[in-house]
């Protein structure tokens, strides 16, 4: 059975700090971890949309690619750096040149990355060791990667006086986005926000605006879009290691990835005032609503995308009052479910599961890897102290399955 290592854990949030458009004048930092978020959001939107007519089995197959693909496109990533994409793209061109890079790149992986178990590792390898594959999931990915490149790269453009590679680099996103014109939903999100799927895409990128601890100094400064992705990322290497079956591991990516999006709405309100007003949890959460409904759910649908209004409510927990409830779906009803149910009777793929709890441990590990960080860079604070205090003691006696104790991979962060 795969584990989780504290190693692991702070390679995944490492993307926090890893600049990018490091070369180009800047309004505001962008980091890799903001980019990947948005990425693998819009992947979600593209699977949902040129999956409709298959089977649930061929479904599973082409999501587990997107969502393995993604995390792996991203694990490469952070060990090349800083490498710009036209020479890593000539280095590509090269099979025996790619080949070395890729040879050094899983050298540097697989201390961090074997605790999740020689079959992961088998993906990994495969995955990176060919690039050439054309298959939809890598298609979707591609796809994904060029529309949240380029959406970064319009926010930079305006504020730069002369550049001679401006317009190189904008006609290179038009070329590879033109590729993928054929995708379901692809020539909508380039009609940007003047449709209402490239609304929504557009809506999720502007939450790397949005820092976290807005009142907290931090280093690293993290960002809303960015958490959800780490989040997304310890949802499904979890799920690994408790056994869960393809759907659920799936399912708690996607649930992770977006389980912030209502911040859209009403920034990021810390847990202490949620409890320390009377209602005030409950006031939130159904402004929430109301304005999911007029902004997301209601241009979706009248786009005629309800497919997709119906995926985002059921990830977000809509009909069961929060995102971290438990969820399974018999005969076609959504019913709330607890963790013994989920680990045994509802472990299968038909049941459509998704694990509010454990995301819930994984928003809290992603929080105390932001207040742990920015401690140990020197930035120390009381609500920093504070939420390692409490997300410790929330944890020192809570195991997920056999072999996961919570309360252990903490007291590794010492």
């Amino acid at each position: 059975m795969p584990g989780i290592r504290k190693s692991l854990l702070q390679l995944i949030f490492s993307g926090s700090f890893m600049k990018r458009w490091n070369d180009k004048l800047r309004p505001m930092e962008l980091m890799e971890v903001d980019k990947q978020a948005h990425k693998m959001i819009v992947a979600w939107m593209l699977f949902e949309l040129n999956t409709r007519e298959m089977s649930a089995q061929e479904r599973l197959g082409i999501g587990e690619r997107i969502v393995e693909g993604g995390i792996f496109e991203y694990l490469y990533r952070l060990v090349i750096t800083d490498i710009k994409p036209p020479v890593f793209y000539q280095i590509k061109a090269n099979p025996a040149h790619y080949r070395q890079l890729t040879d050094w790149v899983l050298d540097r992986l697989k201390p961090r990355v074997e605790c999740l178990g020689m079959p992961f590792w088998d993906r990994l390898r495969l995955w990176l060791d060919h690039p050439e594959e054309g298959d939809l999931a890598r298609r979707i990915l591609d796809a994904a990667h060029s529309y949240a490149s380029r959406w970064e790269f319009h926010l930079i453009t305006h504020v730069q006086n002369y550049d001679d590679e401006l317009e190189e680099i904008e006609e290179s996103f038009r070329g590879q986005l033109e590729t993928h014109r054929d995708l379901a939903g692809m020539p909508e999100l380039l009609q940007g926000t003047g449709s209402h799927l490239g609304r929504l895409a557009h809506l999720s990128g502007q939450l790397r605006f949005q820092k976290r601890w807005s009142q907290t100094p931090r280093v690293p400064e993290t960002s809303v879009l960015g958490h959800m992705f780490v989040v997304a990322c310890f949802g499904y290497f979890f799920s690994m290691a408790v056994g869960a079956c393809r759907a659920r591991a799936q399912n708690n990516f996607f649930a992770g990835l977006v389980h912030d999006l209502p911040e859209l709405l009403t920034r990021d309100i810390i847990s202490p005032v949620k409890r320390s007003v009377a209602r005030i949890g409950d006031l939130i959460r159904e402004y929430e609503f109301k304005e999911l409904e007029r902004r997301v759910f209601a241009p979706l649908e009248k786009g005629g995308y309800s497919d997709l209004s119906e995926r985002l409510s059921y990830f977000l927990g809509l009909d069961v009052g929060s995102e971290f409830v438990s969820t399974v779906i018999l005969d076609g009803l959504i019913r709330e479910v607890n963790w013994d149910q989920l680990q045994t009777t509802y472990n299968q793929d038909r049941f459509d599961p998704k694990d509010g709890n454990l995301l819930k441990v994984c928003d809290n590990l992603a929080a105390f890897m932001e207040a742990y960080t920015s401690l140990r860079n020197g930035i120390s604070s009381d609500q920093l102290q504070q939420a390692l205090w409490r997300i410790r003691a929330e944890y020192q006696q809570t195991s997920l399955g056999d072999g996961v104790h919570i309360g252990a991979l903490l007291a590794d962060f010492d």
